[in-house]
């Protein structure tokens, strides 16, 4: 499981031109999900996102998280971040997870995120063409892969 987390001002994920979902500061996670994932790599990855400490503290330093400021998050799934792209110039996403094994995990990623922040999460929606807008605050940009953990 990978994910692109974006420091944010503001967000929002868009569907035929129709907003379905938008935050104020916080977090926008890019979710790609593999064959290979299982509930654990949800765990892991919710866990890390929610304490990621990326957030200023009054003294300017990125010392508090996600929980720590009560911020939002926006969740975008996106199997191409599973594209291998070390042969040739077409991407392959033979490793990205079929529908039914991915969309399970990632209603799993909603449910567990919004127990953990006590609230609901904005999220686009799972398989459309989204269009993504954020102001992205510092910037700060950070990638997590479950199957990288050390």
């Amino acid at each position: 499981m990978r994910v692109v987390i974006q420091r944010v001002k503001n967000a929002k994920v868009e569907v035929n031109q129709e907003n379905v979902g938008s935050i104020k500061q916080g977090l926008v996670v890019l979710l790609g999900i593999e064959m290979a994932d299982t509930i654990e790599d949800v765990n892991w990855i919710v866990k890390k996102t929610t304490q990621l400490r990326i957030f200023s503290d009054s003294n300017g330093i990125m010392n508090r998280s996600l929980l720590d400021i009560n911020g939002d998050l926006l969740l975008v799934s996106q199997f191409t971040l599973m594209a291998a792209t070390k042969k040739g110039n077409r991407p392959s996403y033979i490793r990205a997870a079929k529908h039914k094994h991915a969309i399970s995990l990632y209603e799993a990623f909603i449910s567990q995120i919004e127990k953990i922040l006590n609230k609901p999460i904005a999220t686009g929606i799972f398989g459309a063409d989204m269009q993504v807008s954020l102001c992205n605050d510092g910037p700060v940009t950070l990638q997590l892969d479950s199957k990288n953990k050390e």
